[in-house]
């Protein structure tokens, strides 16, 4: 059955494949698609599939699209539970199922509702574009004998739009970028506009890694072996902080929190990130 307006649910899933015979590895393919159109709002392969590239991949949905009313996801991985006790790149900083995990607040941040499916079955309607983006992909890189990351993304690339601007769905009958089109045009749309909640002033405090440090008596916390004086904040409180990964530059951003105040920022390497000591 299929969802009333774009923007009601967004399927999101990963998979982990051989994309091209002459490739020495796997990658990750991570999707978003809009139920009721099925068009793909997001595509793109990472080499690791972690929370980061999930947030990363909500975060270009959202600001491309706007704010659904809500998320179907599976219970694996990122999406439910915790997995290891510190991990920056993959769940929480506690080591329990009790707190929602980092993908999850990024959500509840912007008041983005989370659907688990019950059954691998249930997440049928996004397993098909995978089926079908997976049997072109692979042909045509097999045809081509291509071995790279980067040219396997620009066959991607051009299968997402023969997928969403010339396929014709066999469930809808339409195009899906037409039907997801002609859905905004007649203002069938559940999207918000995307928008920083209170007291944000940057998408770096929404699509970041948490967790917290206590301030010691001298008002330092601990972070990755480095030990980081924090002005205008009180000893022994907590603080929170926002780490937002920059591969490209290998380095970690982490803007500090008190009180709904940023009050320090600072960068630290990004190799030093396996986990928090």
């Amino acid at each position: 059955m299929l969802t009333a307006s774009i923007g009601d649910l967004i399927q999101h899933d990963a998979s982990l494949h051989k994309w091209s015979p002459y490739a020495a590895e796997k990658w990750t393919l991570i999707t978003s698609l809009d139920d009721y159109s099925r068009m793909l709002l997001y595509a793109d392969f990472v080499e690791q599939e972690n929370t980061w590239a999930h947030i990363q991949a909500a975060q270009a949905v959202m600001q491309t699209f706007g704010l659904p009313l809500r998320y179907y996801v599976d219970n694996l991985r990122v999406f439910r539970f915790v997995q290891h006790r510190d991990s920056v790149w993959r769940t929480h900083h506690l080591g329990t199922d009790e707190v929602d995990p980092q993908w999850k607040q990024v959500l509840q941040q912007l008041k983005v509702g989370v659907v688990y499916a019950l059954s691998p079955q249930a997440k049928g309607k996004v397993e098909r574009p995978y089926r079908w983006l997976q049997d072109r992909i692979v042909r045509t890189c097999a045809l081509e004998k291509i071995t790279s990351l980067e040219d396997t993304r620009t066959v991607l690339r051009e299968e997402v739009h023969r997928y969403n601007y010339h396929q014709v769905h066999s469930t809808t009958g339409e195009v899906p970028a037409i039907r997801f089109a002609n859905a905004r045009k007649a203002g069938n749309s559940l999207f918000r506009p995307f928008a920083l909640p209170k007291p944000y002033m940057s998408v770096k405090d929404i699509f970041c890694l948490r967790t917290t440090r206590t301030l010691d008596g001298y008002r330092r916390i601990s972070l990755a072996r480095h030990a980081i004086q924090v002005p205008k904040a009180e000893v022994r409180e907590d603080v929170e902080l926002h780490l937002i990964p920059d591969v490209a530059r290998n380095l970690v951003e982490v803007r500090i929190w008190f009180k709904d105040k940023m009050v320090h920022s600072v960068s630290l390497p990004l190799n030093e990130f396996r986990s928090f000591d």
